[in-house]
């Protein structure tokens, strides 16, 4: 027996590999996830050794997705925990402000060296008439989740919103706990610290929940997300002159699906994990596409993000309260950053720009018009919000404004809707599942109660009978290949 097991390809899934992140949705993580919970129970009540143990796990986590870069998420947990305490005692106003600076500075800057050097390059490069050489600079994975996280805790104790935690210790777990730390969401420190020192319980009630929404999130990624990804989206976007004008529109319908699929199936897992660890993460989707106009979607999608955005830089800039137009500038200012923060490409710009202008908007159509609250107006605002939000995302997902371009052009100007039944026939296994996922995402919230109370009240045994049937759905349903999660690239 023991000479059947391959010990080199073992040992091989522990070392970094570049285009083998350690992802929830494979097999090597759910051998380590079992191990991991094991360890972790037997330490639960020796509190110090099940925080290092957690920290350890969680950098060997960031170290399967970023190799040596890893060092760069211990050097930001040592710095910016020492620079918070620094802000805390400083005795003079002008000190805290200079520390905090210096924490923007060092974070901010951190970021833009990765993310923007060769974008900015460029630039240089086009206006001096040069030829654009990008600098090898590896991006490491979810560096703007993690730096967010941190600014957020420097920030808040500044503000006298919270206090310093006192041992690095405890502010390291809550910066690198690996459930959310490369794709989110954003956790406040407000929100999590107090939940580090607390007993580990998990109730029947929280075990369910997990059960729930690791199942969900692994069907969202692996069933929807990939199978679409693979066989329909990335086929068009990589030459959508080569398709109709229906093909490409059906194209940008299943993108909207899939990144939505990706990365709140990321984010269910995530609050799945850490629920059976006993800690609540914060929603970060509420069926987002269900939204009447483009600010109740921003109250939806990447909840933890929009909101980051609205207390950190929409409230630094003034918010609202200088004025009616400087407050719909603040918003677009908002946006715009926050397209930046999602890729150094004007495309991206774009997008934040096109959600600023809308934002801003739909604030002066409600401020100066009062419109009904009826059931067609509530139809008509979802229909209009999210073929907005596709529109928008053509640019998001198209590798060059050349390629968001052509498919705008096949999509007004070789529509051929005749085509239909022969599309039908030809992609009807997509359509299938397109369909099935706009069905779950638009079915009544009481219904998705329901189904999460069903395996609440089931016991033990059921609930790992409910994970064994979805791990074997997944075994037979899944792409050839494991996706990484879109949002690892931001």
């Amino acid at each position: 027996m023991l000479a059947a097991i391959d010990f080199h390809n073992l040992l091989q899934q522990f070392v970094y590999h570049p285009k083998e992140p350690l992802l929830f949705s494979t097999g090597f993580f759910l051998f380590l996830f079992l191990g991991f919970i094991s360890v972790l129970y037997a330490i639960r009540n020796r509190p110090n050794p099940k925080l290092a143990f957690v920290v350890l796990f969680s950098l060997y986590f960031y170290y399967k997705s970023s190799g040596i870069y890893f060092l760069l998420l211990v050097l930001s947990t040592v710095v910016d925990y020492n620079l918070a305490n620094l802000i805390y005692n400083a005795k003079r106003q002008w000190h805290k402000q200079g520390l905090l600076v210096f924490s923007l500075l060092l974070n901010l800057g951190l970021l833009a060296y990765f993310k923007y050097t060769n974008f900015l390059f460029e630039i240089f490069c086009n206006l001096s008439k040069h030829p654009f050489d990008p600098f090898h600079i590896f991006l490491p994975v979810g560096v703007s989740f993690f730096t967010f996280q941190s600014l957020s805790y420097t920030i808040d104790i500044y503000r006298g919103q919270l206090t310093p935690v006192k041992r690095i210790l405890d502010y390291a777990f809550f910066v690198t706990f690996f459930p959310q730390l490369v794709a989110g969401p954003i956790v406040r420190a407000k929100e999590f610290i107090p939940q580090i020192s607390l007993p580990t319980v998990v109730t029947r009630e929280m075990l369910g929940q997990a059960v729930f929404l690791i199942v969900a999130g692994l069907f969202k990624k692996v069933v929807i997300s990939d199978y679409i990804s693979t066989n329909f989206v990335d086929r068009v976007f990589d030459n959508p002159a080569l398709y109709t004008g229906l093909e490409n529109l059906f194209a940008v319908y299943g993108y909207a699906l899939q990144i939505y699929c990706d990365f709140s199936g990321y984010s269910d897992m995530a609050i799945g994990i850490a629920l059976i660890f006993g800690y609540r993460l914060c929603i970060n989707f509420d069926s987002p596409y269900q939204s009447s106009s483009i600010t109740e979607f921003w109250r939806r999608w990447h909840i933890s993000l929009s909101t980051w955005l609205r207390d950190y830089l929409y409230i630094s800039l003034g918010g609202n309260r200088k004025g009616r137009i400087r407050a719909y500038l603040n918003q677009f200012i908002t946006m715009l950053l926050g397209g930046l923060w999602h890729g150094a490409a004007f495309r991206f710009i774009l997008w934040g720009a096109m959600h600023g202008a809308a934002l801003a908007l739909d604030k002066f159509i409600k401020e100066f018009f009062k419109i009904p609250y009826t059931r067609f107006f509530k139809i008509a605002g979802v229909l209009l919000t999210f073929h907005f939000v596709c529109f928008c995302w053509i640019f998001f997902r198209a590798d060059t404004m050349q390629i968001a371009g052509s498919v705008i052009e096949r999509i007004t100007m070789h529509f051929t809707p005749g085509i239909f039944p022969a599309f039908v026939t030809g992609y009807r296994n997509i359509l299938l599942v397109m369909l099935m996922g706009y069905m779950l995402h638009f079915i009544p919230r009481k219904y998705e109660t329901m189904a999460m109370d069903r395996i609440v009240e089931m016991p033990l045994a059921g609930k790992v009978a409910f994970v064994v049937a979805a791990i074997v759905l997944v075994i037979q349903v899944k792409s050839a290949g494991v996706q990484p999660f879109i949002y690892f690239q931001f």
